[in-house]
């Protein structure tokens, strides 16, 4: 039996679908697939800075876009801390301790910023974090102060997502839709979102800056 044209295009074309498709996923999947975003408002943006000096002093939210900077000479953001400057936002309202959750946000780290902590996840069965993603000269990416996450991140925005399983212990980190860093947790706590600029125990530039814009929260249900 002879097919015309149109029977061949017919027949065809979910070959053709499947294999359009097959090459995206060889490429690699977009991390936020099959987690559902959770709404966000003002009162989930918990700002940390300095406890003596004004919020517009270190903070400002200038086009959609959070500008966080601090200087390594700076006050805690309470008194009696014992903690490195920071000027950070805290996603509150949104602490979990076991699931799968994701955080997802566009960030920029000017050339000169080193020994920041830009992201981090806040809480932990040992310790008080359980991951922290900081950034050093001339640009790199790294899990606290050791283990390489990326390089070239200076001066440019990119897209950070960082996927927390709870119940299987384990982080995922993405640069660009791109996975970068795959790692054990610290065991489940009281866990929660940061983001803006922190610095690390050492080797910590004075002038320390961070940008971050499209803050979103995903969990996968």
């Amino acid at each position: 039996m002879k097919l015309s044209f149109v029977h061949c295009i017919i027949v065809t074309m979910p070959l053709l679908l499947a294999l359009i498709y097959s090459c995206i996923n060889a490429a690699g999947d977009d991390p936020i697939l099959g987690f559902t975003e959770i709404p966000l408002n003002q009162s989930n943006f918990i700002l940390q800075k300095p406890y003596d000096v004004p919020l517009d002093q270190r903070y400002s939210f200038i086009d959609g876009v959070h500008r966080m900077w601090v200087y390594a000479d700076d006050k805690p953001y309470a008194r009696g801390s014992n903690t490195q400057p920071r000027t950070e936002i805290h996603i509150a309202g949104l602490d979990y301790s076991s699931g799968v959750w994701q955080f997802e946000g566009h960030g920029f780290v000017p050339n000169g910023t080193t020994g920041a902590t830009i992201a981090q996840i806040h809480g932990a069965a040992h310790g008080n974090t359980t991951l922290l993603l900081r950034v050093y000269a001339p640009g790199e990416m790294r899990y606290y102060s050791s283990l390489h996450v990326a390089d070239g991140l200076y001066d440019r925005w990119f897209r950070l997502n960082i996927i927390h399983d709870v119940d299987g212990g384990m982080l995922t980190v993405f640069l660009d839709g791109e996975q970068k860093f795959q790692y054990h947790d610290q065991g489940p706590g009281d866990l929660h979102f940061k983001c803006g600029v922190y610095g690390a125990p050492a080797n910590i530039s004075y002038y320390m800056e961070a940008r971050w814009r499209n803050i979103k929260i995903y969990r996968k249900y």
